[in-house]
């Protein structure tokens, strides 16, 4: 029995952790268990990686990287971070990434992930020609997109099934640099403007969000877009070899780190630090793809920085800007020592019915538990997004309320149709289903 918790490192739970062998000790496990969970690398936020009393399911061996080409046969316990380092140098880049590289290709998709691309080329599951299932009776079956169970499978957060492995469209690189540009601007309307025009040109765009400035300058940003870079954009010294690919962490959090340590004077330092020393405007700049794609890898083990009792990740997706500019009053108001606010723009949702995108503007907020009433604040800000419309990501959430499940997903019942095919017995189980009643 092993105590397991989400990268945001709260509500702990105890479980059996197994790791197959082979396929047929796979088989073996599923079928003889009475509630089971895949799990990946953790980093789920909150908890739909965690079974209570039950068996959690870890899919390491099943870690199969097929030849570099347009198409990549991967096992579903291969992690980005090991497939980038063997299709990079061989000219292929991941279709969709998100901000870490520290996920497998089981949880990309059971997540459906996004990325900075979302508004030009959509979720993760899009890119997958199929995938191998194991179900629970513990037989096997090979689902190709558009197959409903392989759109409840996506986003699913791992219910309808253990994914075994998957055939995965690459996206052809010259070399393993970014073009970068950079826009600072003043307020909330500019970003949203800036952002929107950005957009049309742009593959990749992301914002950093100074979530602690008010009044006039509430919603101040760094925007930041990108492109894969062509070999003559290189300057001579990295033309010798464009694709050269080798990511490092060069820095590990403590394993003990004070709850105080982010508190609202430090995070206001540290924001305006990383406001002002970013560039009002600034094209071409030359990046790695771990510096632009995932700069927090940079720091080991990073989510200990919130201190032992941990924080929540909030991502919400709306429609409605206002609904952006009041949760960012919400969050001023209340003192939130938020130093990791993430803004970016979806494009049209997909058909897999709890995959979460969709038009609009989705906002990511890293939040210490350790702030007064969270509770209260969080629940008035899903009140106001399910009013408008919108959703949070099932992949970061941790406290959820059951009653708004079917807003904000309105093709649950889609979803729980496939389910009830599939495993009547509910043997996928996992604390996040149990919460939400999924």
């Amino acid at each position: 029995m092993t105590v397991l918790t989400g990268w945001g490192r709260t509500s702990p739970s105890r479980a059996t952790v197994v790791e197959p062998a082979s396929a047929d000790q796979l088989s073996e496990v599923v079928r003889t268990s009475p509630h089971v969970i895949a799990r990946g690398l953790g980093r789920s936020y909150g908890d739909p990686a965690q079974n209570s009393g039950g068996t959690v399911i870890g899919s390491g061996h099943l870690s199969s990287i097929g030849p570099p080409g347009p198409v990549m046969d991967l096992g579903a316990g291969v992690s980005l971070d090991e497939l980038l380092r063997v299709c990079v140098p061989a000219g292929w880049f991941v279709p969709v990434t998100p901000g870490t590289r520290f996920v497998t290709m089981g949880g990309a998709f059971a997540a459906d992930i996004h990325g900075k691309n979302h508004h030009r080329d959509g979720t993760f599951s899009r890119h997958v020609q199929d995938i191998t299932i194991m179900l629970a009776d513990g037989q096997v079956r090979t689902v190709a997109a558009g197959d409903p169970l392989f759109e409840a499978t996506a986003g699913g957060m791992g219910l309808t099934g253990f994914i075994v492995s998957m055939r995965l469209k690459m996206r052809p690189i010259q070399t393993s640099r970014i073009l970068v540009n950079t826009v600072r601007t003043n307020d909330l309307d500019t970003l949203l403007a800036t952002m929107l025009e950005a957009d049309v040109h742009s593959s990749y765009s992301v914002a950093w969000v100074d979530t602690l400035a008010t009044g006039a300058n509430l919603g101040r940003a760094v925007i930041t877009t990108g492109e894969h870079a062509a070999v003559e954009d290189l300057p001579d010294r990295l033309r010798e070899r464009p694709l050269e690919y080798s990511p490092k962490q060069f820095a590990g959090t403590p394993a003990w780190m004070p709850n105080w340590a982010l508190n609202r004077v430090s995070v206001a330092a540290f924001n305006e630090l990383w406001y002002r020393k970013a560039p009002r405007h600034r094209e071409g700049q030359i990046q790695s793809i771990p510096a632009f794609f995932h700069p927090l890898d940079g720091v080991r083990d990073w989510n200990r920085i919130y201190g032992d009792r941990g924080f929540l990740q909030y991502q919400f997706v709306v429609a409605e800007t206002e609904v952006v500019r009041h949760a960012l009053q919400k969050v001023s108001a209340a003192r939130c020592p938020v130093f990791l606010a993430v803004l970016k723009r979806f494009g049209p949702s997909n058909a897999a019915p709890l995959s979460f995108p969709m038009s609009g503007w989705t906002l990511t907020l890293d939040i210490p538990t350790s702030v007064p009433d969270l509770s209260g604040l969080l629940d008035e800000l899903d009140e106001e997004i399910v009013a408008a419309g919108g959703r949070l990501y099932l992949a970061k959430d941790s406290r959820m309320h059951p009653q708004h499940l079917p807003r904000m997903y309105p093709d649950l019942e889609a979803f729980r149709a496939v389910r009830e095919q599939v495993d009547p017995g509910r043997v996928w189980r996992s604390d996040q289903s149990q919460r939400l009643g999924i």
